[in-house]
């Protein structure tokens, strides 16, 4: 009887599956999709002329990850936020959610059954984009080092020279780096769309979730600078009070620069796997903090 009201796993599962398929309809989804993956794909291909003289290969793989990567970005970030602020009006318009909520299922269920449905359908667009530039760049890089070497042993190099000019042109293929960049892309939008997701919940206009949740992803961006800068200008007037103010703005407006790390991984830098863990484990505390606050604001709400 109890397990009716309170927190349960295989209710949340349930809603999460109802909205994976319900967004996996709507046309927006396709039309992101075959944009992002246009785009990927277009990038594997060197128009004629289209790369210069002083182009290296690093440089050209690295064109490939950046276009490739920066689809990835656009399409989880617009899909996070748009599909997000659609859910709840959607629910009450085909009016679902009465359906649901007189069962009674718990609110805090509803809303995370439908942030985890949201993320579900963002995570295994990005792994099939994950997967196609995997491949693709896989198969451009063994082309470059096949091109590249024969040209470095035709010009007289050393061995040692060209193994080492080998070693420089896979550190911007596949690599673990580049797939620890690609998780950020998902954990940002994760963070994102529980952003949407705590204004959709006190919000009556999509419209209105949409606006507040790109302002807040564009100032999140500018967050530590921001932070920085108003603790350089209080000086020694910093006080615990400062303290709790600049940890309250991070909280409503979280750190997104602390996701760059996707740049690392373009420019085939090293990311260690507990800075990605850290990032991680952030994610989970924003997901949660903004669902808490989404079932705070929802659970008195009359429809």
């Amino acid at each position: 009887m109890f397990t009716n009201y309170f927190f349960s796993s295989a209710r949340i599962g349930i809603i999460a599956k109802h909205t994976f398929t319900q967004l996996s309809r709507m046309k927006v989804f396709y039309f992101l999709v075959a944009f992002a993956l246009l785009i990927v794909g277009a990038s594997f291909f060197e128009m004629p002329g289209g790369r210069i003289a002083s182009d290296s290969a690093e440089q050209d793989l690295r064109m490939v990850k950046s276009t490739a990567m920066g689809a990835m970005s656009l399409f989880s970030v617009i899909f996070a936020i748009a599909a997000t602020a659609l859910l709840l009006p959607k629910d009450v318009e085909d009016r679902t959610l009465y359906t649901i909520l007189c069962k009674p299922v718990p609110r805090i269920d509803y809303l995370l059954g439908k942030l985890l449905g949201v993320l579900a359908l963002i995570f295994l667009s990005i792994a099939l984009m994950d997967i196609l530039l995997t491949g693709i760049l896989y198969f451009r890089t063994e082309s470059i080092i096949s091109s590249e070497l024969a040209n470095a042993a035709a010009a007289g190099f050393s061995s040692e020279q060209v193994a080492y000019y080998e070693s420089i042109i896979r550190q911007q293929g596949p690599t673990w780096d580049l797939q620890f960049g690609v998780l950020a892309i998902f954990l940002k939008a994760a963070v994102i769309a529980s952003i949407a997701l705590l204004v959709s919940s006190f919000s009556t206009s999509t419209l209105f979730t949409i606006a507040i949740s790109v302002l807040v992803y564009f100032i999140g961006h500018f967050t530590a600078d921001a932070r920085d800068y108003w603790l350089y200008m209080m000086g020694d007037d910093f006080s615990m009070m400062s303290k709790w103010m600049s940890q309250l703005a991070v909280l409503i407006f979280p750190d997104f620069q602390l996701y760059n790390i996707i740049d690392h991984s373009i420019e085939g830098k090293n990311i260690p796997a507990n800075v990605i863990g850290r990032l991680s484990l952030l994610t989970v505390f924003y997901c949660g903090i903004y669902s808490i606050l989404a079932w705070f604001c929802f659970r008195k709400k009359e429809f």
